[in-house]
């Protein structure tokens, strides 16, 4: 088991001036008052996956500024990525922002917050996301997620080992796992935030699934298979129907595969009318529908994080509204926020409920 530390050099620098512009570390830098380790996890839960993506994937693992000072236990927070995520894309900057990991950092470092591990997870897929399902389609990654990657870092650090004591975060399909898993597996998390998570599916997926049918009949004369020869024959998204197309099949291998391996798509590629049965599918997995049949399981949760921009444009505020309403018909106490934004540039939430869920993970 190998570990590499991230760390990085701090500057700082003031600027005179009207506007009195204060720099706090320079933008390709900082020093971290904890510590971040690259790590690998051997998943047995996607050896033989169907796409043969690899098994073996990296992980970034949080460790607080205390964590060698002391020999004490601490609660951990799962982070979740979006749609075509992979692990490695958390430490890319936005202009004048910092990254994830260092906006990690100055949570966990901040001496009222309670000392946390946080760890970075990766479950990208051939077709750009697993939406932390078991798919025949994609694989296995309820389980990679809940019994690989906590087993290993339970194993690997020091932790306390049980659900009241571990939260999962995520943005858009990340916003998804984090509200599917605790219903799938509630003896796995015990609090969860979820930012623009996709629900709600015949507000956010009807916009893609009505392009994907005109882009095949147009393009494609029906045929998905033509659409991803072409697509894996140039650099990806450099076409506008890219988008549409590869996010509605991977949702369809992740919701609506046969048990052979067959993707079910939701609607006829040559004249786009709705498979029910298939719709069906895939509304079974909405996480607004599932709340009702697994009201016993979200009662356990410690704190619950829902939020949104108001301008989304997968509608996913709409999908956060109709998830929030869900949990108050049941009971279940929440965090509801929706803010003046769209679906992207949003990572300057995560810190906040990042603060939310550690807080809400005590002993």
């Amino acid at each position: 088991m190998g570990v590499v530390e991230l760390t990085g050099v701090g500057h700082s620098f003031e600027s005179a001036g009207d506007v009195g512009v204060r720099w706090m570390g320079y933008p390709w830098s900082a020093e971290f008052s904890g510590r971040w380790e690259s790590q690998e996890i051997e998943s047995e839960s996607l050896k033989g996956n169907p796409l043969g993506d690899p098994y073996v994937r990296p992980t970034y693992i949080y460790v607080p500024p205390s964590y060698d000072k002391s020999d004490r236990r601490y609660p951990v927070v799962y982070v979740l990525q979006g749609m075509t995520g992979q692990v490695d894309m958390w430490w890319n900057r936005s202009a004048f922002r910092k990254t994830t990991p260092e906006a990690i950092d100055a949570v966990v470092a901040d001496p009222e917050v309670q000392d946390a591990i946080v760890v970075l997870v990766d479950a990208w897929t051939s077709y750009g996301g697993s939406q932390y399902l078991n798919s025949k389609g994609t694989g296995d990654y309820l389980d990679y997620v809940t019994k690989d990657v906590v087993e290993f870092v339970d194993s690997n650090y020091r932790t306390y080992p049980k659900a009241s004591m571990r939260a999962v975060m995520g943005k858009s399909s990340g916003g998804y796992g984090a509200m599917v898993i605790p219903m799938l597996r509630p003896n796995v998390f015990g609090a969860l935030a979820t930012h623009a998570g996709d629900a709600a599916f015949e507000w956010s997926y009807a916009t893609d699934i009505a392009q994907s049918a005109r882009y095949l009949r147009d393009v494609f004369d029906g045929d998905y298979e033509r659409f991803w020869t072409d697509f894996r024959s140039r650099p990806a998204f450099s076409k506008s129907y890219d988008a549409s197309l590869s996010n509605v099949y991977a949702m369809a291998a992740c919701y609506s595969t046969d048990q052979d391996g067959t993707v079910r798509l939701p609607f006829d590629p040559s004249s786009g009318l709705i498979d029910d049965e298939v719709w069906s599918r895939w509304l079974s997995l909405d996480p607004v529908r599932m709340v009702k049949d697994h009201a016993e399981e979200l009662s356990l949760l410690r704190g619950v994080w829902i939020d949104a921009g108001r301008s989304d444009e997968y509608f996913l505020d709409v999908g956060a509204r109709c998830y929030a309403s869900r949990m108050e018909s049941i009971g279940v106490s929440f965090h509801f926020e929706l803010f003046e934004g769209r679906h992207g540039s949003i990572d300057y939430r995560y810190p906040m409920a990042l603060r939310y869920l550690i807080g809400c993970l005590t002993d």
